[in-house]
């Protein structure tokens, strides 16, 4: 091979390089930006259905009695009338 087609191949062999490497990103650190890019969005989809099903639970919580009627039984302790709560309690240890 001739000195001309040497410098030829090297010129061509840094412009593929700097095809791949050169410029602001990589190919490589496009190729992980791209792959980030997937992630965050498969992230927002999620959240974004934690945030329907919450705005769902809340109107249900504002207009739903039955749902109303539940919070209130369990969180709260609430009765309705004629109803008698029965509290449990562990016995607890005499000391000899």
């Amino acid at each position: 091979m001739t000195p001309r087609r040497w410098i030829f191949l090297a010129i061509v062999a840094l412009a593929v390089l700097f095809a791949f490497e050169g410029g602001e990103y990589s190919t490589f650190q496009w190729l992980e930006l791209r792959r980030d890019v997937k992630a965050e969005a498969t992230r927002v989809r999620e959240l974004q259905r934690k945030v329907d099903s919450l705005a769902r639970y809340a109107r249900m919580v504002e207009t739903d009695p039955e749902t109303q009627e539940r919070i209130a039984r369990q969180e709260h302790g609430m009765l309705k009338r004629g109803e008698h709560a029965f509290i449990l309690e562990e016995p607890q240890e005499r000391e000899p």
